[in-house]
């Protein structure tokens, strides 16, 4: 049985991220959304990307419900450079340089590998590994060429020290990114930039669970929380206290690390997709199904 989840007030002051500038890509939806409310309540202006406009203002209200202003939304499509590069000028000239970056844009499904066509392995990591990079990259340069200190945050999971059948396209791009933060942590540690990431275990969100989760057989995977030592899955909460905490000024000597958040999850067995492998073609044809029709709602609501 599931342990319940604890309530706990935040650790941290309401000025902990004040004068913080802080973009969250894939802020519109999920963890990015969650996580943005908390920033703002601890100082922070904060900068939401995604490519629907709709939801990223829905988000922005949600976010600064407390501090109304506090939220900026832009839409980015972070696979481009170029638009990439072009709205990280527009903050600059308009708001002023950011301090932190959150690499939090993110694609996954469950699926066989062998049944992967270019074109899904490409949405996943063209988001994951391309706009990572290039929305650190775009950062990067400026606060180097400015003079200026900067962090840099990505969400990542454990499987970039295990890797994780059935999620394939995503275990490479994320493990990527984890090479990412060790490389730049060095080169960048002599311009005051610091480059850490948090490797989270299940935290339920709507959309990400109807995917990694679409059917009863496919609940044998990573998002199986009986197996968790904890006893329980992960929380918003939890999440944005160690991401602000990494942003924060409290410990500017921390770079280069991916830190594990999982609830000893990692280290009682990985929490990847391997329970899987007993599901039959008929069972993921059913689980293919299901995650399009999840997908295809998902669509149609942000359209609106």
């Amino acid at each position: 049985m599931s342990k319940a989840t604890p309530s706990k007030a935040t650790p941290f002051t309401g000025e902990l991220l004040a004068s913080k500038r802080i973009l969250i890509t894939g802020g519109g939806t999920g963890l990015g959304r969650g996580v943005a409310r908390h920033l703002v309540d601890h100082g922070a202006q904060v900068h939401l990307w995604g490519r629907r406009e709709a939801v990223l203002a829905d988000a922005a209200a949600e976010a600064s419900a407390s501090r109304p202003g506090s939220v900026h939304i832009h839409t980015v499509d972070v696979r481009d450079y170029a638009n990439v590069d072009e709205t990280m000028s527009r903050i600059w000239a308009d708001h002023g340089p950011l301090t932190g970056v959150v690499n939090n844009a993110a694609a996954n499904f469950i699926a066989q590998t062998k049944d992967l066509s270019p074109r899904a392995f490409e949405a996943v990591t063209s988001t994951v590994m391309n706009g990572s990079f290039h929305t650190t990259h775009a950062a990067g340069k400026r606060w180097i060429a400015d003079g200026l200190p900067g962090s840099v945050l990505s969400t990542l999971t454990t499987w970039v020290w295990t890797g994780s059948a059935y999620v394939v396209p995503s275990a490479m791009a994320k493990a990527a990114v984890h090479s990412m933060t060790m490389s730049l942590a060095v080169e960048w540690a002599k311009y005051n930039i610091r480059v850490n990431a948090i490797a989270s275990g299940p935290i339920p969100t709507d959309y990400a669970w109807e995917m990694l989760n679409p059917t009863d057989k496919s609940s044998v995977g990573a998002t199986q929380t009986d197996q968790i030592p904890a006893g329980r899955a992960g929380t918003i909460e939890e999440l944005a206290n160690l991401t602000m905490f990494l942003l924060s000024d409290a410990c500017d000597y921390l770079t280069g690390q991916t830190v594990a958040m999982d609830g000893g999850q990692m280290l009682a067995g990985p929490g990847t997709f391997a329970g899987l492998n007993s599901l039959t073609d008929a069972d993921w044809q059913q689980i293919k199904e299901t995650s399009k029709a999840a997908s295809a709602a998902s669509k149609s609501q942000r359209s609106v």
